[in-house]
């Protein structure tokens, strides 16, 4: 489990068919082998460990279904380590199972930032809400307007500056996955009454503002 804080922007020092080295400083700190960690939003176990630097292994659902398999050398990626329980959660619940990827269609400036749209498969579309939470490169993001295929975050000063998503172009691909409350309501609106549904939620705690019409 995650929270989509970016911690430290690492580097690719090498690649391979099915293994990726990774240089980094803070993620190393308490990090051991079989540990997780998100790289640019996909969950990836560590295998091996160096003195600046860790590997992992890439298993072919990850080439599938994320943009890991386009790395080379030298690529920055965005690290986040397994979210500790007890700790504060600043973003939302992550779980670095990346859905599939979008393509950066626009950037624009704003004032303080900027803003970035996104095209998302349709069979995302369905768990975009205005406000609500999407993982971008495996950062927690809100998403700030959708149409049927494409959404737009703002990017904070912060956010461009602490994570890869300063230095996207469009064009460029990104991992992205839904936020997983939101998954879980939409299978439970296909597949039961709203009552049912609004239960669920209330013995999970997710009840705020849910309308059952």
């Amino acid at each position: 489990m995650f929270t989509g804080i970016v911690e430290e922007i690492g580097v690719v020092r090498e690649t391979g068919r099915d293994r990726l080295v990774f240089e980094a400083v803070k993620v190393l700190e308490g990090m051991k082998a079989g540990d997780s960690i998100a790289v640019n939003g996909a969950c990836l176990t560590v295998v091996s460990l160096e003195k600046r630097a860790f590997s992992a292994n890439i298993m072919a659902e990850t080439l599938r279904r994320t943009s890991l398999g386009g790395l080379r050398r030298n690529d920055r990626v965005n690290l986040e380590r397994a979210l500790a329980l007890g700790e504060r959660l600043g973003g939302h619940l992550v779980l670095g199972h990346v859905d599939d990827t979008g393509e950066v269609m626009d950037i624009r400036g704003e004032e303080g930032g900027q803003v970035m749209r996104i095209s998302a498969p349709g069979k995302l579309m369905p768990y975009v809400a205005d406000k609500g939470s999407i993982a971008v490169d495996g950062v927690s993001l809100t998403i700030a307007a959708f149409d049927a295929l494409s959404f737009s975050v703002s990017l904070a000063p912060y956010t461009m500056e602490n994570t890869t998503l300063g230095t996207r172009r469009r064009g460029d691909i990104v991992n992205l996955e839904a936020d997983i409350i939101a998954k879980y309501v939409e299978r439970l609106r296909n597949r039961s009454s709203p009552e049912l549904t609004l239960e669920f939620l209330s013995e999970h705690g997710f009840t705020g503002g849910v309308d059952a019409g």
